[in-house]
């Protein structure tokens, strides 16, 4: 009956194959006994599949590349496994990694399970005393700058992830790598990077402003309010989620992220807050020198990573706004997210001619 049980499982269009998972989570030192008796897909990024399974009675986390695989989907949720093993008796709020496999012929990719975490990880309305309290409102800014410098005091070479990346003159090639990135995309029919304001004196900026305080490090690539869970009994992070886009760079880009995705009085038009209520919250600068008197850096230059955050997000997200040209994505998104990219890059504009 249990193998009936699960082979009666929603296998989600072909992502889990139930009878050949059972006998691989058999060999697995991890919670619950039997086969899985229960699944959920959670909703998360675009480029991956977030399932909730219960065996024995006990919850797990499996993650997993989406449904149509890319060519380095299997490397990329490797890799994304190994740092948060990396991560194992950090201060980053990270959900532990409790098995993984490497073989895409168990379910059709490389996945693996992890801890599931309490609390809820979404933009829009606020859940809970977030939505009621100011106190804890202003509590998720300072949870996001101290993950952000966790992670900035991770000595990478000692976690064994000094191949993460490429650190050499990284700063000097932030510009072209992602003014590369988004002159890409004129191969895509009706799509015209011009159409993106203000990347020739932004770029231009950048590149004759170069920071004098350098590190590298850890950088997450993606820190912001949909990819970080916060308890529902009290305001704090539960885990900084989605490590897909996790490589060596300087930390303080982590921050501009953050910086990039908050709202406040002199922003540009055509940006609301990414959550709501928004009162109550840290300002840019207080954020700031938080994260100045945690990690010790001097953060006079940080404007410099505010403004290639700004740069960098916008020209990658240009990449959807050319798809939608070509038909790949919904026109209105398409135009949202460019919409978006406008504002970072008019934002970006602001920064540097403050």
């Amino acid at each position: 009956m249990p193998q009936q049980m699960a082979e009666a499982l929603d296998d989600f269009g072909g992502q889990i194959d139930w009878p050949r998972f059972n006998e691989w989570i058999a060999t697995q030192d991890v919670s619950g006994s039997g086969p899985v008796t229960a699944v959920r897909k959670l909703a998360g990024g675009l480029q991956n599949s977030v399932f909730l399974i219960t065996r024995g009675g006990e919850d797990l986390i499996l993650r997993r590349p989406g449904k149509h695989l890319k060519p380095k989907s299997n490397e990329t949720m490797l890799r994304e496994a190994r740092v948060l093993t990396a991560l194992e008796g950090s201060t980053v709020p990270h959900p532990r990694v409790l098995a993984t496999c490497a073989d895409p012929e168990v379910i059709g990719a490389c996945f693996f399970l992890m801890e599931p975490l309490e609390g809820y990880a979404q933009s829009g309305e606020l859940p809970g005393q977030y939505a009621t309290d100011a106190g804890w409102r202003r509590a998720m800014g300072e949870e996001l700058v101290k993950a952000a410098a966790a992670l900035e005091a991770v000595d990478h070479v000692a976690a064994g992830l000094a191949d993460l990346g490429k650190p050499d003159q990284w700063h000097e090639r932030q510009v072209e790598r992602w003014r590369s990135q988004l002159e890409g995309y004129a191969v895509t029919p009706g799509y015209d990077p011009g159409e993106l304001p203000h990347v020739d004196e932004v770029g231009r900026w950048l590149a004759d402003n170069l920071p004098t305080d350098r590190r590298i490090g850890l950088v997450h690539g993606d820190m912001q309010f949909p990819n970080v869970m916060f308890s529902l009994k009290a305001p704090k992070i539960s885990g900084v989620l989605d490590w897909e886009l996790v490589s060596l760079g300087d930390p303080l880009l982590d921050l501009g992220w953050i910086l990039s995705s908050w709202s406040e009085a002199g922003d540009p038009e055509g940006k609301a807050p990414m959550v709501r209520p928004w009162d109550g919250f840290l300002s840019r600068r207080e954020l700031v020198e938080l994260y100045g008197s945690l990690s010790g850096r001097n953060m006079a230059e940080m404007p410099w990573f505010f403004a290639l955050a700004c740069y960098k997000l916008a020209c990658l997200l240009e990449g959807t706004y050319a798809a939608s040209k070509a038909g790949k994505v919904p026109a209105e998104v398409g135009q949202s997210v460019h919409g978006y990219a406008t504002w970072l890059m008019t934002k970006a504009r602001q920064i540097t001619a403050g």
